[in-house]
Formats: C-alpha cells, structure tokens, sequence
C-alpha cells in the first residue's frame, strides 16, 4: 500500500529548532496524553517517566527535544502557542517539579524524569517512550518515533490518519515522479493542477487557500523577524544573528511599517545583480536564525531546512515577478509539497536516517521544482530541476556543533537556496529527455547513500565538524 501525504503534512507550522527532535516529540508527548485519557488510564497515574533513544539522546539537549515534551505532556499546540509562552511554561515546570495538566490534574515532574539512553532501537534512530505508573506500578508504557519533518509512528502503526492512495480516493494517485510526470503529459496540466486536484478530496477549495495563505504567512513573519533581529543565538556557541546586518546594508533607510509593506519596498529597489545572491542569503539566514532560537517556522521539509523554500519563494517574488500574486505563491507551495512527498515515501527526510541530504537536498529539489514552474518551465523540466538540485547534496552529512542546529545548518539553507534557483536555470535550458538521470533514480540514490552513511555522520553530532570543532572551543 502507498500512502498519500498532502502538502500539508510536508509544510506544517511550528516551533524550532527542529522537527525531527522537536516537534515529533511534542507531537509525540501530545498523542500520548491524548490517547491514555481516552483509555482512561490518565487519572491512575502518579508518575510519568520519559526515555529518549539514539539520535534523540544524542542530539536532544542541542535541539530543545527536552523542552518539546515538557511542552507536549503540557498539551500545549506548537501550531498555536504564543512564543513567550514556552519559556513560561518550561520554567514553571522546573521550578516547581510538577506538570499541570488540562482539567487541573498535578504529576511530579523532575529533571531525572527524562531519560537520555545512547542506545539505538532497531526500528528507526528517534525512539521515545512514555511511561505512566501508579504507586511505582507501570500502567501505560507507549513507544513512539520521530521519522522526520514531524511524522510520528509506533513500530506496529501506520502514519497517524494515512489514506491509501488509489484511484477510488484520489483522480492522481502519485508514489513515484514519473508517475506525476505521465499524468501532466496525459492531460496537459501542470504539477501544481495535479496536486491541487489530489488536494480537493480531502479539503474544499477556500480550505486549502486558507492554510496555504497561513503557511506562507508565517514563513513571511519569519523572514521578517528573522531580518530585524540581533544578538546572538541560545545553546552557547555563541553565533552572532548576521541576517539583520545583511538585511540593514540592503534595505539602507527604505521605509516600511510590516511585512507586507516590507516585500514592497524591495521591490521597488534597484536591486544590483550581486544582491540579489545576499538577499537570497538573508531571507534563508533569517528564517533559521529564528528557528535556531525556538521561534515559529513551517517545516519545509524539516525545520532544519526551513530557510530554503521561503528564501526561493521570496527570491521570485522580489527579484523575478513584482506582478506575482497568491497564485503564484499557491503554485509554488503545492509543487515543492509533491516533490517532497515523493522524497518521503521513497526514501526519507529524516536526517538522523539520512544525514543532511535528507533535509537540505530534498529542500533544494523541493524549491528547485516549483520555482521551474512559476518561471514556466514544463512539469518534466520542473522534476529535472528537482534532480539537479539533490543530485548535488548527495552524501551530505549532519554533524550539528553540540547537537545545535546552527552550525553548519544555518548556512546550508543559504547555499540549498542558491543551488535551487541555479538547478532551476539549468534545467529550464534542458531537455528532459536528453537527460541521463531521472528524479526517480535521484530519489533511489539518495536512499542508497543514506543506507550506507556511517551513523557518525547522521545527527548524533559524532563525526565531522561536531568532533573537529567541540563546543569547548567556541
């Protein structure tokens, strides 16, 4: 059986600074409290215990995966959660060693109650358990995995709500590119037809305009926040914020009052050909900037990668079409949401699975593609596109410093960004059918390599930059 993944599950808003061992485990510690209250076992429990295995125990400190589950236990929505309330309610719990659940329910809760066990579970690299006990009695144990850009499973479980794919459900039942590719040359439409139409048997057309207007939006603010931010970031390397030094020398003393105003007044700029390279970087810069400091981002696919999409997106709405519309940005998110999909049914989008390949390699083909589209490439040139960029990132590995996701991640969305918009001028001068290497086998590739990465290389921050360059030396 395939699955269907939406647009929706592959662009999801939350809190930074990663999706994988941030949001998963908050959403993971939400579908746990939720599902013991409705067995009913909640009101037993005096104590809750928490294990966090592999890449989560590894990396979870630097990544806030403690943070995410006293959030989740919490039941707080990371979708919704006012920022200035995480730390409020983290520092409540700490102080007073206790989690105040909805309905007024109290349960003691220490630091020791997380547990960080290096050991991996057989089934995937981010395993984390709950435990539930009552006078020391264990009455709910559940074990959940974090698999990337926020999907959570359990080892005996499919996705949370999957949907076949088939024609009875769907008009264009989609697993591999080519398939996407035969279904626009059949009928003539382009990818975002394709996907949109998959998309309205599962919500109406006013629906999907809504959220697809929210995620843009709050990739917007994040740009913006991110741009008129200083300072230095949390977790203790010490990286300066430089995306509000770029953002002041190319905005010079233009006036503007939000973000929308914002996107305005760069527009009307004459902006120089080697800006355009240092605006592509600080929309990118900006946005992870802001997910490396726990603010609102919208996984693209993973928060890790967060910066690549909105900074091409925002590349083609202030450089390349001053006229572009919501359409325009419509198109753009409904094609990158295909394109990754394909990427995560195929392979993964995981980086403790794959190493950053799987983050910043499916971002760029996920950018590259779409923005083909809008720059009216066709669909076999839009996946073209889509290859060029992750042919390219291939072997790329995660070695976060003291397991942050800040060097080099921020960086790597830059340089994702700028491979995406490069990946899609070579592909708008190619033949597809001259072209020696499909999406399709892109995607196998991909896999392959991830199969075969040392696990050093694969967010336990035990190999590469994160053991050249230790925390005590920054």
């Amino acid at each position: 059986m395939s699955q269907f993944i939406s647009v929706f599950d592959m662009l999801k808003i939350g809190i930074g600074p990663s999706s994988s061992h941030t949001l998963g485990p908050w959403r993971a510690a939400q579908t746990w409290i939720q599902k013991v209250k409705k067995q009913q076992l909640f009101n037993d429990f005096d104590e809750i215990k928490v294990d966090l295995y592999g890449s989560l125990s590894l990396t979870g400190k630097g990544h806030a995966t403690d943070l995410a589950i006293l959030l989740g236990l919490s039941e707080a929505d990371p979708e919704y959660i006012p920022i200035e309330d995480i730390f409020i309610i983290v520092e409540r719990i700490n102080t007073q060693q206790e989690i105040l659940f909805k309905g007024g329910k109290r349960i003691p809760f220490f630091k020791e109650s997380i547990q960080f066990n290096k050991v991996f579970l057989p089934f995937h690299a981010n395993g984390i358990t709950f435990r539930g006990f009552l006078k020391g009695e264990e009455v709910s144990s559940e074990t959940y995995y974090s698999i990337g850009g926020g999907f959570i499973v359990q080892e005996n479980n499919v996705l949370e709500d999957e949907i076949e794919i088939n024609k009875k459900n769907f008009p264009y039942p989609i697993n591999r590119a080519i398939q996407l590719e035969e279904y626009c040359e059949r009928d003539q439409l382009n990818i975002s037809d394709i996907v949109l139409q998959n998309e309205l048997e599962l919500k109406t057309a006013n629906k999907i305009d809504f959220e697809l207007g929210r995620i843009w939006d709050t990739m917007l603010e994040c740009m913006y926040i991110g741009c008129h931010s200083q300072g230095n970031l949390p977790g203790g390397l010490n990286v300066k914020r430089r995306a509000f030094g770029t953002h002041q020398k190319l905005i010079k003393e233009t006036k503007y009052a939000n973000p929308q105003e914002w996107i305005t007044a760069i527009r009307s700029s004459e902006v120089k050909f080697r800006e355009i390279l240092k605006w592509v970087s600080c929309f990118a810069l900006s946005v992870n900037e802001v997910n490396a400091s726990l603010g609102r981002v919208v996984t693209a696919p993973t928060n890790g990668s967060a910066g690549v999409i909105p900074a091409v997106l925002m590349y083609y709405l202030v450089i390349e079409n001053h006229s572009a519309d919501f359409e325009h940005i419509k198109n753009f998110l409904l094609v990158a949401g295909e394109i990754g999909s394909i990427f995560k049914k195929n392979a993964t989008i995981s980086a403790a699975m794959g190493g950053c390949q799987a983050e910043i390699g499916v971002s760029s083909a996920m950018a590259a593609g779409a923005l083909t589209e809008l720059l009216g490439g066709t669909p076999a040139q839009c996946l073209c596109a889509a290859e060029i960029a992750m042919e390219h990132h291939l072997g790329l590995t995660c070695d976060p410093i003291g397991g942050l996701v800040q060097v080099p991640c921020i960086e790597r969305n830059s340089m994702g960004a700028i491979k995406a918009i490069h990946a899609a001028e070579i592909a708008l001068e190619t033949n597809p059918k001259e072209s020696l290497v499909h999406l399709d086998k892109v995607v196998d590739t991909m896999w392959e390599t991830a199969k075969d990465m040392n696990k050093n290389y694969k967010e336990t921050s035990e190999g590469g930059l994160a053991v050249t360059v230790r925390m005590a030396d920054c």
